[in-house]
């Protein structure tokens, strides 16, 4: 029953993060689709917290939800949008978007299928993981950036 809880949790925040992420980019008012980039924010803040990784989820909440989120409400809110001449040459440049989504899902597919026929890891650990109860979150990152990251 204990493992469970945090299960649950993580769906939800999961489901969240994906839905609001989608709303994003079919809300039709710009306004809307910034306040569920908030939202997507705030739930990927959530995941981040359930992995034990605090210090990415406040930095994620401070950075992007209070400045670039709130920044890019307001130049929203400021400017005059006008929705049906940015509809307008939707038609226009749709042969040309399925072409280009073509092409990356073409892509996308061709590195599934080489992961698939050999599968190897991308890149050799450098580092040793030091153990959790040695050190905090917030100190393996320092130490990180500050030693082996600072150049």
């Amino acid at each position: 029953m204990e493992s469970l809880i945090p299960t649950i949790v993580f769906y939800v925040f999961a489901a969240i993060t994906l839905i609001a992420a989608a709303c994003v980019i079919s809300a039709k008012n710009p306004v809307h689709s910034v306040f569920f980039l908030i939202l997507s924010f705030f739930s990927a803040a959530g995941l981040f917290v359930l992995l034990g990784a605090e210090y990415i989820a406040m930095t994620l909440v401070i950075v992007y939800v209070g400045a670039v989120a709130v920044l890019f409400l307001f130049v929203v809110m400021m400017l005059d949008i006008d929705i049906v001449a940015m509809r307008a040459g939707f038609l226009r440049y749709l042969p040309l978007g399925i072409v280009v989504a073509a092409v990356i899902f073409g892509e996308l597919a061709m590195v599934f299928v080489m992961s698939l026929e050999n599968p190897k890891p991308l890149a050799v650990p450098v580092q040793i993981t030091p153990e959790l109860s040695e050190l905090s979150n917030t100190r393996a990152i320092g130490k990180l950036l500050y030693t082996y990251y600072l150049y």
